[in-house]
């Protein structure tokens, strides 16, 4: 694979492998940041004019705009104006952010140290060298221990904002998540779990899901019901099918009629000892007198 790139002295912006390269960003929703990064400073163009403008439609804008909120690219706030008015302010980043950093920087306290406008600067000339642009994306499930509840985490960040989680909340809450379905939880109730009677602000995500997933866990799944005795014939020479309890060889029927003539056995020899007994007395008081 040979590749040929210049690099633009002019008209150009900054951009991290991190963006091009996001493993949960659509290509529409890296189109639309990408373009938002691209305008001049002190451009005022809401996400949906640039997104009409890149050629991006309705229903794309929404997946898109929903996948830079999740990811922390796009923060937007709805004011309440003069007249009960609303309006909507929007902060495009080309960092994850935040929401305390994004509300830090849309009132001007500051932000991250790295969060920088892009500089008129030309790009300095020569071959690229071997250092690493950005920083690699970190794991999203495939590798961990915990895949399937790593994927449901990582879904339901995505799509409640108010619940958004970083990779690391997403691995420290996992275990907890595949104890769910390890009691047999399904991934609706899971979500459910999570995302029902949010407040309007969370200030911890990662706090609020964990004492959730803690407090809601399921019961365990009960032990499974161990399978029916086989059938057997029964051996008191009934000739029926019966479905022993524990190792008996006959059937009810037929133990409670042996038992009834062991009963009778054991009567009938207690009388015959009883007779003889009352004999032997007989013969006693006979030979005496």
């Amino acid at each position: 694979m040979f590749r040929h790139a210049i690099a633009p002295t002019r008209f150009y912006t900054p951009v991290s492998n991190e963006i091009i390269r996001h493993p949960r960003l659509s290509s529409d929703a890296k189109c639309l940041l990408l373009w938002q990064l691209s305008l001049p400073p002190g451009a005022d163009e809401a996400l949906s004019e640039s997104a009409r403008r890149a050629g991006i439609k309705k229903t794309a804008f929404g997946r898109a705009k929903r996948e830079l909120l999740a990811e922390g690219y796009v923060h937007e706030w709805r004011l309440p104006g003069p007249r009960g008015r609303w309006s909507t302010t929007q902060l495009v980043s080309n960092v994850p952010l935040t929401d305390a950093e994004a509300l830090a920087l849309r009132d001007g306290r500051g932000g991250r140290e790295n969060v920088t406008p892009p500089t008129d600067a030309p790009p300095a000339p020569g071959r690229p060298t071997g250092q690493a642009v950005g920083r690699p994306q970190e794991n999203t499930g495939e590798n961990t221990p915990h895949p399937r509840a790593t994927a449901a985490l990582t879904a339901v960040s995505r799509s409640e904002r108010r619940l958004r989680l970083s990779a690391r909340d997403v691995r420290a809450l996992a275990p907890l998540a595949a104890e769910w379905f390890s009691r047999g939880a399904t991934l609706a109730e899971l979500r459910d779990a999570l995302t029902s009677g949010l407040p309007d602000a969370v200030r911890s995500p990662v706090g609020l899901a964990r004492d959730r997933l803690t407090r809601k866990m399921p019961d365990p799944a009960p032990e499974p019901t161990p399978p029916p005795t086989p059938l057997r014939s029964c051996a008191g020479g009934c000739g029926r099918v019966f479905r022993p309890v524990t190792d008996e060889a006959a059937c009810r029927d037929c133990r409670a009629e042996r038992a009834a003539d062991d009963a009778a056995d054991d009567a009938s020899g207690a009388i015959a000892a009883t007779r003889r007994g009352m004999a032997a007395i007989r013969d006693i008081l006979a030979a005496q007198t």
